[in-house]
């Protein structure tokens, strides 16, 4: 989560641009009319207001059924650091199901000057929304985002404990105050718009029912949950949420500990790049994600996120683990645990918890089962070079490869079913640093696949479904300190992107497309200030979605913005999905 002091410069470059920029913003009082958004920026434009946040991504589908909305919440966080939002989420009695979808909006509003803030939001002790703030305007912004909860659907049909929380801090120089709104909308089932397809059971792995689930984890430490399991389980999902806060939030731009050692007054976060989060059942290594590289809306340049913010900042999208090669071994009756365990070497805290989603055999009572492969290392090998180039810059490179298999049976009412999971994972990032590390050049590739292989016959024909990731990110990134006092000049630009494919096949037939989507966005920012007076505060961002949608269709979504401003905003959308592929 953002630190709410303002770290030294000296820090960490990202760290410091984000804290110099807020900083500054107490003397950005000069509004800008609206025509600022098409008006050409003259040498030294300060951008002070900017235009309400928005994303490429599609907004949530909904059905044309009869339909209740409730107000889950209406609440202004102010000091609510360890005052999170309580209360019941109760089904509408108007709308008692079956649903065909459940929908959640989530709405705010702030004006003044605020850090961004890391949000979650809880039913029954399952996460089932995780988002950050915008850093707001002295005029003000207001923005909304949804979140399909259909699959929590489980949890639903009863009343449930509702936790909010948003950590802010209100005083003189930290002014905005979040107001936010959130809604659940019930959608009812009907001949056209079957019930939702869910788990048979929601099983949260957090540390709290009536309080916020998450755990922020340092170096060393892991959090645990001890679980009762149906008896007559056959299958299980886990869902996991990660973020990195402080140093952690710009993990990818971190150096070797050895490194930050050998130059300590460039006050760099350690820890390395590479970063994975683990999870254990009973204590034994069962599945590894590598998470998403999310930058906060006020990472590296606040000014590069306005009107855009960057991929995963509104609508943070959860990680999912398969454990049923475990299922067949947790039907015995007895409590066990599951660990989530935040990446070995971490320089500051991770943010984790998740959700099980749980199927169960409705003709035996009990069923049982084996884990009979397991290669997970305890930690990929990581191949790091430090190489000083003759320009006198630091050339950092660090690359890995990440290989395994689990595999395991249970015997179920229709014989016995096994489940095999093999994952492959590729990273590499070169990291070079000038200046004292004043001036910073990040590239990163990050991608892989997990395929699920499902033998329900014994005769070695499985279902498979694949699911292939890639997170290409590029970050430039300056801290220029100027002759006079008081006087710099910070500069940052962006490319990243999210590319997802999902795929079926069966048997030895062809892999067969199921979901394809990438979000890819790039964005810049300057800050200038000269003895104490801002003369450049401005950015630019793109951004362009394009994915196929649940209806088999196609989404694509092109933004654009300058000065703070949209500038393009466009929507093409079709039924015909193969203009996604």
């Amino acid at each position: 989560m953002p630190t709410v002091l303002i770290p030294s410069p000296r820090r960490s470059l990202a760290r410091a641009l984000t804290a110099l920029t807020l900083a500054v913003a107490a003397a950005l009082t000069v509004p800008t009319s609206a025509g600022a958004a098409t008006a050409a920026a003259a040498p030294g434009h300060v951008e002070t207001n900017y235009g309400d946040p928005v994303t490429a991504l599609p907004p949530i589908s909904r059905p044309d059924t009869p339909h209740c909305t409730v107000t889950a919440m209406q609440h202004d966080f102010a000091n609510s650091y360890g005052q999170p939002f309580t209360g019941t989420l109760t089904p509408p009695t108007d709308c008692p199901g079956p649903w065909t979808k459940v929908v959640l909006d989530w709405s705010g509003s702030v004006a003044g000057r605020q850090y961004d803030r890391l949000a979650g939001v809880w039913i029954g002790g399952a996460e089932v929304l995780r988002t950050s703030t915008p850093e707001p305007d002295p005029a003000g912004i207001s923005w909304h985002l949804d979140q399909d909860l259909s699959s929590f659907v489980p949890l639903l049909r009863t009343p449930q404990p509702l936790v909010v929380d948003l950590g802010n801090i209100v005083n003189s120089t930290y002014t905005g105050t979040y107001h936010m709104t959130m809604t659940v909308t019930y959608y009812q089932a009907d001949r056209a718009h079957p019930p939702a397809a869910t788990a048979d059971q929601v099983l949260p792995v957090s540390q709290s029912t009536t309080g916020p689930g998450w755990w922020t984890l340092s170096k060393g430490q892991t959090a645990s949950s001890t679980l009762s399991f149906p008896r007559n389980l056959t299958a299980a999902r886990l869902q996991v949420y990660a973020r990195g806060g402080g140093c952690e939030e710009f993990w990818y731009a971190n150096v070797p500990d050895d490194f930050a050692a050998a130059h300590p007054d460039w006050g760099l976060c350690g820890g390395g790049t590479y970063r994975e989060v683990q999870v254990q059942v009973d204590g034994r290594l069962a599945g590894t994600v590598q998470p998403f590289p999310a930058i906060y809306t006020g990472g590296i340049s606040p000014l590069m996120w306005r009107p855009i913010p960057s991929i995963d900042a509104f609508r943070t999208q959860p990680y999912e683990i398969d454990l049923t090669p475990f299922a067949g071994t947790l039907t015995d009756g007895r409590p066990h645990t599951v660990t989530l365990v935040p990446p070995a070497g971490i320089s500051d805290g991770w943010t984790l918890d998740g959700s099980l989603f749980l199927d169960t055999d409705p003709l035996r009572a009990q069923t049982s089962g084996a884990v009979t492969t397991d290669d997970i290392t305890a930690a990929p090998q990581i191949s790091t070079t430090e190489t000083a180039q003759p320009d006198g810059s630091q050339l950092i490179t660090g690359s890995t490869g990440r290989d395994w298999t689990v595999a395991g049976y249970v015997d179920t009412s229709r014989g016995r079913i096994s489940t095999r999971v093999e994952h492959h994972g590729e990273y590499r990032n070169t990291d070079t640093l000038a200046d004292q590390g004043q001036r910073q050049v990040t590239s990163q590739r990050d991608s892989g696949w997990t395929v699920v292989s499902t033998d329900r016959d014994g005769h070695g024909r499985p279902e498979q479904r694949r699911s292939s990731w890639s997170y290409p990110l590029e970050v430039t990134s300056s801290y220029i300190p100027g002759a006079a006092a008081d006087s710099f000049l910070v500069r940052g630009q962006v490319t990243v992107a999210r590319q997802l494919v999902d795929e079926t096949r069966h048997s030895a037939g062809r892999w067969q497309q199921q979901a394809r989507s990438e979000d890819r966005l790039t964005a810049q920012g300057v800050l200038e200030r000269q003895s104490g007076t801002v003369v450049q505060a401005d950015g630019s961002a793109t951004e362009h979605y394009l994915g196929s949608t649940p209806e088999g269709g196609c989404y694509e979504h092109e933004l654009a913005a300058d000065h703070g401003y949209l500038t393009e905003d466009r929507v093409t959308s079709s039924k015909d999905g193969r203009h996604c592929a």
